[in-house]
């Protein structure tokens, strides 16, 4: 039997397995050009406006860890999928799938915790479902939400804008959510107290420097898959390549510790609440200054460029005076982040 006849957790990365599922099972029967962009919301119109719409559903383990929860974690996940967008989150819908078992005072918990988010990000919950399973049919809670963000004029931000020249900006360090929700798993041990997850809404900063500069080509929040997954979708997208050097990628030392112990590469780590953009050359160090003015940007960096050569490429080259290749894995280091 193939390796291709079942599905694994792989395929449920944000990686090569996951992009091979959506396009051979997907792709094939839901012929629609909006659905083929492949975008982290889709971009629609009705009537006189345009509309951003996305969904996503969460499977974290476990259900609380360091800085966040599952909750937060839904609101947030969607709130940012449409603010990478350009458009300005309104409404989220929430299913629930809750195991039967699950103490009630987790599920209160989980909620108070969404209602918080959806007040910080100022968004409202409208409507929603709950299903119970069995016990052992859903390892606790499983959430899914859905959202919709009003598009305004001239929010238009895709690959297709990418050219050479234009710089590469991470809104801060990279792989903290992974390695907080890594942390809180109790059989490995790892005790970082200081270390907690990125979840954050991102829609205030993005909104904000959107207003402030023309020449914004690209949006992106690092989720499944990291930063790395982010740059080969740009790269493979684009008749571009994509240089990156790895002294500006601003990582925790706690993060780059724990990447060393176990072999993790900390391109491939999940985050939370940061966004890679592409920009003009010309805007780039000022509109790195103004996220760095913000808490949710404080450690925004320029971290590499986009060239015409070698097209499909993503370049990293290394502190020590070398380059290696990034590619895109088949799955994930680490399952069950998000």
């Amino acid at each position: 039997m193939g390796g291709d006849d079942k599905i694994i957790l792989a395929h449920g990365s944000g990686g090569k397995l996951t992009r091979r599922l959506v396009s051979d099972t997907f792709l094939k029967k839901f012929a629609h050009p909006v659905l083929a962009e492949l975008d982290d919301s889709a971009r629609v119109e009705m009537g006189a406006n345009r509309i951003c719409f996305t969904t996503d559903s969460y499977v974290v383990k476990p259900l609380f860890f360091p800085g966040s929860d599952i909750g937060k974690l839904a609101v947030y996940g969607t709130v940012n999928d449409l603010a990478v967008m350009g458009a300005e989150p309104l409404y989220i819908s929430c299913g629930l799938i809750i195991e039967e078992g699950l103490e009630r005072d987790i599920l209160e918990r989980v909620v108070e915790s969404m209602a918080q988010a959806c007040e910080i990000a100022r968004v409202s919950l409208v409507t929603g479902d709950t299903k119970v399973v069995e016990s052992g049919g859903a390892d606790g809670l499983f959430i899914n939400t859905s959202g919709v963000g009003l598009l305004p004029e001239g929010n238009e931000f895709g690959v297709e804008r990418i050219s050479a020249g234009d710089r590469v900006i991470i809104s801060g360090t990279i792989g903290d959510h992974a390695i907080a929700v890594l942390a809180a798993r109790e059989d490995l041990g790892l005790k970082l107290s200081e270390l907690k997850s990125d979840c954050a809404p991102l829609n205030h900063l993005i909104n904000r420097v959107v207003q402030q500069f023309d020449g914004i080509k690209f949006m992106r929040d690092p989720t499944r898959g990291g930063l790395a997954t982010v740059l080969c979708e740009i790269a493979e997208s684009a008749p571009i390549s994509v240089h990156i050097r790895e002294e500006t990628i601003p990582i925790r030392r706690e993060v780059n510790g724990i990447c060393e112990i176990l072999g993790f590469d900390p391109l491939y780590l999940a985050n939370e609440g940061k966004v890679v953009m592409v920009v003009a050359s010309s805007i780039a160090d000022e509109l790195c200054d103004v996220l760095r003015s913000d808490e949710l940007g404080k450690d925004a960096a320029v971290i590499g460029e986009v060239s015409s050569d070698s097209p499909g490429d993503v370049v990293l080259h290394t502190a020590i005076g070398g380059s290696r290749l990034v590619t895109m894995l088949a799955g994930d280091q680490l399952p069950r982040i998000c």
